[in-house]
């Protein structure tokens, strides 16, 4: 099994949208037996993929080890992915993690899950804190989304430095630029500053996820956002596949 973590220090880059199209991509193109595992507070990823679970216990009762993953994951409307479905439980994470003292708490949940996926991907909380550091524990690599900016690419370097400092070993970090308005200046330009990044376009077509309840790949196969997420999946795979 190997996890990707789909991490941004804040909000609004499309983070949770990337996080299910990665999981649907993994799912759909490279016919791996997936799990999306929502731990955002707001839950938008349960909401595009299980709009209807309703979860017998809460989220965080997976955390604390109350009870096993199984008995809160479900499975969603696409072949070979299922998700751990997050509620507003989730909210005092990192608060939990600090109460619980297990620095591989995660980690460990994440092997119980192994012999039932071939990958998993996280859709993390924003900010890098305590849940932050049990999901870099336990990744085996980070995807970055970046709106294209000099600050935004100043953000991934101090990520990268962050591990560097941590923890020896530390997962290799992918940053991709995200929502991504080439009509912008400042969009070129940091596309142009940083050759062979991953790129995926702004389209209304992701904005209707939530509408319908549904990875864009599974509506718009042909659309240019998916071709995008296509290559950026091809190379994630083959990162998860050697690292």
């Amino acid at each position: 099994m190997a996890t990707l973590a789909v991490y941004s220090a804040k909000g609004g880059v499309g983070k949770t949208s990337l996080a299910v199209n990665m999981a649907w991509a993994a799912a759909t193109l490279s016919s791996r037996r997936s799990l999306l595992w929502d731990l955002d507070a707001q839950a938008a990823a349960s909401f595009i993929l299980a709009p209807k679970a309703r979860l017998r216990d809460e989220a965080r009762t997976v955390i604390e080890r109350e009870v096993e993953p199984d008995r809160l994951i479900v499975p969603t409307g696409i072949a070979n992915l299922d998700i751990l479905p997050a509620d507003a439980s989730l909210r005092t994470l990192d608060l939990l993690f600090e109460e619980i003292g297990a620095k591989k708490r995660l980690q460990r949940i994440g092997e119980l899950l192994a012999g039932r996926y071939d990958r998993v991907v996280i859709d993390c909380p924003p900010g890098l804190g305590i849940t932050a550091e049990q999901v870099i524990r336990g990744a085996t690599l980070i995807l970055l989304p970046l709106i294209p900016s000099a600050l935004s690419m100043r953000s991934a370097d101090e990520l990268r430095r962050h591990l560097d400092q941590r923890r020896k070993g530390a997962p290799q970090v992918l940053p991709v630029f995200n929502m991504v308005d080439r009509r912008r200046a400042a969009h070129r330009q940091a596309i142009d500053d940083a050759p062979g990044q991953a790129v995926i376009p702004m389209a209304s077509l992701v904005e209707q996820m939530a509408e319908r309840h549904a990875p864009v790949g599974a509506y718009a196969p042909r659309a240019p956002v998916t071709r995008a997420i296509t290559t950026l999946w091809r190379d994630v795979e083959r990162r998860l596949t050697t690292l």
